[in-house]
C-alpha cells in the first residue's frame, strides 16, 4: 500500500503509522495505537522486573578473636543472607598488630566456608585490602533456585490479593428496617351492619305532638 493511503487510513480510523521493521525492503509499517502500545510494552517490563531476583550482598564482620558465640550469631545471619539467594560477604577486621597474625583470619573464613558448605559456593576467593580479609559467598544452583521459585511464589501471592481487593464491591449502607419488613396484609373490611329497624308510627309521631304548643 502507497505510504499516502496508508497514512490516510491510519488518521480517519484515528491511529498511528509506525514502521515496525525499516531494515526491509519495502519497510514495514502497522497501523496502531502507539500511545496504548507504549504503555502496554512498559506494563510488560515492570512485570518481568516485579518477578526478577534482586541479588543483593551483604556483609558480616568479624574479629581475629571473635568469641565463639559471637561466630555462631555472624553464622546464623549468614546462612539467612544465602538461602534468601543473596551473596554474603565475610569480612575479618584487624586492629594494630593484630595483622602479623593473617592465619587467625584465615582460620575463621576456613571454617565459615566448611559450616556452609551445604548450601554455599565460593564467589569470590580470599582477598586481604589493607587491615580487612574477606571473602564473598554465594548461593549454590539448588539453593538459588529455590529462592527464585520462593520469590515468584510471594510475588503472585500479593497480585492475587491485590485482584482480590479490587474486585470486593464496596459496602451499601443498611437499608432502613421498613424496606424489609414485608407490610402487613390490608385489614378485611367491616361487614355492613343491618339497617336499624322503622320506629312504629305511633312511637315517632308521639315526640312531635308532645313538642307542639297547646291552644
Amino acid at each position: 500500500m502507497p505510504t499516502d493511503q496508508a497514512l490516510a487510513r491510519a488518521q480517519a480510523e484515528g491511529l498511528n503509522l509506525v514502521e515496525v521493521n525499516p531494515m526491509a525492503r519495502p519497510p514495514v509499517c502497522k497501523i496502531m495505537d502507539y500511545g496504548r502500545f507504549k504503555y502496554e510494552e512498559k506494563k510488560k517490563t515492570n512485570e518481568a522486573k516485579k518477578k526478577q531476583v534482586v541479588v543483593k550482598v551483604k556483609e558480616v564482620k568479624l574479629r581475629p578473636k571473635t568469641e565463639e558465640h559471637d561466630y555462631e550469631t555472624k553464622l546464623r545471619h549468614v546462612k539467612e543472607f544465602i538461602e534468601e539467594g543473596n551473596k554474603a560477604k565475610i569480612t575479618i577486621m584487624f586492629r594494630g598488630r593484630e595483622i602479623t597474625h593473617r592465619e587467625l583470619g584465615t582460620a575463621i573464613l576456613d571454617d565459615v566456608m566448611k559450616d556452609t558448605k551445604d548450601i554455599a559456593v565460593v564467589d569470590q576467593q580470599v582477598r586481604l585490602e589493607g587491615k580487612t580479609m574477606f571473602i564473598i559467598l554465594g548461593p549454590n544452583p539448588k539453593v538459588a533456585q529455590r529462592a527464585r521459585d520462593l520469590h515468584r511464589q510471594s510475588v503472585l501471592e500479593a497480585e492475587k490479593e491485590k485482584a482480590a481487593r479490587k474486585g470486593v464491591a464496596p459496602s451499601s449502607p443498611r437499608p432502613p428496617v421498613s424496606a424489609d419488613v414485608s407490610a402487613p396484609p390490608p385489614a378485611p373490611a367491616p361487614a355492613p351492619s343491618a339497617a336499624p329497624e322503622a320506629a312504629p308510627p305511633e312511637a315517632a309521631a308521639a315526640p312531635v305532638a308532645a313538642a307542639a304548643p297547646k291552644a
